[in-house]
């Protein structure tokens, strides 16, 4: 069966500098609108909360898939220099990695060495539909972190680290390495890699009309015609617009 655009196991994907500009000062929820209105609703990554209250994460994935703890395959894959460790190695300026462990709050799915680790190579934060360990220290790091739940238990009690750099299910989203993840107090969303630069521009102009219905809500107008703006209020943020 054809995969569609699928990505080869390997590939480095890059954001450009000024898209990703873009994007760090673009809210999630406003992205999220965006790929709504391109046919995909169902982007952002259920159930993960910020564990550093706001930072912004933006950059392309990396992926992680942990499968179902079991004592053989535990013993197998599980040690030594397994793929969670080789993850977390293999990480480059910017990335941000993904893990998939099948929404599993009961056990941490890293901890404060190898956030460090992430951090030290100039990673852009760590999104898991599962667990943390060690919060406290994670969050003293400084990196942007996403995760379901901190959980003091170790990897091995639920998971085994089975691949890195393929399309994974993180949150209830379909995740490939090099598609673009942005993150804020809202929220995750995953925005396809094809999409990014139309989604970003579209989202950047949005910003700049929600500030200005902001504004004229500020000043004491009701909101009808307003938000969104049409007719005579469409008309003066076109001519706003067109000046600044």
């Amino acid at each position: 069966m054809n995969g569609g655009n699928r990505v080869t196991k390997g590939t480095r994907a890059t954001l450009d500098a000024e898209v990703r500009d873009r994007l760090r000062h673009t809210a999630v929820a406003t992205i999220s609108a965006e790929l709504r209105r391109r046919g995909y609703p169902d982007m952002s990554i259920d159930g993960v909360h910020s564990r550093l209250p706001g930072s912004k994460l933006v950059g392309p994935a990396r992926t992680l898939r942990f499968v179902a703890y079991r004592p053989d395959l535990s013993h197998e894959y599980g040690s030594g220099y397994h793929a969670q460790k080789q993850a977390f190695d293999d990480l480059r300026a910017g990335d941000v990695l993904v893990i998939e462990a099948r929404r599993d709050p009961s056990t941490g799915t890293f901890g404060d060495v190898l956030a460090l680790r992430a951090k030290v190579l100039g990673a852009a934060g760590i999104v898991s539909d599962g667990g943390v360990r060690d919060s406290a220290a994670v969050a003293g790091i400084g990196l942007p972190t996403f995760t379901q739940s901190v959980h003091p238990a170790v990897l091995g009690r639920r998971h085994v680290p089975w691949e890195t750099d393929t399309t994974i299910t993180c949150g209830g989203v379909a995740v490939q390495p090099g598609d673009i993840v942005v993150g804020d107090d809202d929220g995750v969303v995953v925005i396809p890699a094809h999409l990014v630069e139309e989604v970003a521009d579209a989202a950047a102009d949005q910003e700049k009309q929600d500030a200005w219905v902001a504004q004229r809500i500020a000043e004491g107008n009701p909101v009808e015609g307003l938000f969104p703006p049409t007719g005579r209020w469409k008309e003066e943020f076109d001519r706003w617009r067109e000046s600044h």
